[in-house]
């Protein structure tokens, strides 16, 4: 198994970045595929973007070019730099761990960090 806990959500102005942790403990991080998923008020989860256990990336056609994702295996962690964020990309994000890709069902989740974008 591994533990998966988000950190660095807050507020920021359109226009503006963060970057979101996810740090993950337990088994070996370098054995999982990990990926950002993401939650709005009232709106179903959805895919952000992910990576491979050998780091190749795919992302969701509303962030490819604004977000990028990465992982440090060194240090068990995985992260998603956000820029140029629209108040569309707010949401409650979470980052997921499986041991072949990540998707809605994959078996391992963060609690959760939030963003929220104002206008």
């Amino acid at each position: 198994q591994v533990q998966l806990v988000e950190s660095g959500g807050g507020l920021v102005q359109a226009g503006g970045s963060l970057r979101l942790s996810c740090a993950a403990s337990g088994r070996a991080f370098s054995n999982y595929a990990m990926g950002w998923f993401r939650q709005a008020p009232g709106k179903e989860r959805e895919f952000v973007a992910r990576i491979s256990r050998n780091s190749n990336t795919y992302y969701a056609d509303s962030v490819k070019g604004r977000f990028t994702i990465s992982r440090d295996n060194a240090k068990n962690a995985l992260y998603l730099q956000m820029n140029s964020l629209k108040p569309e990309d707010t949401a409650v994000y979470y980052c997921a761990a499986d041991s072949v890709v990540v998707s809605i069902r994959s078996p391992y989740w963060g609690q959760g960090t939030q963003v929220t974008v104002s206008s």
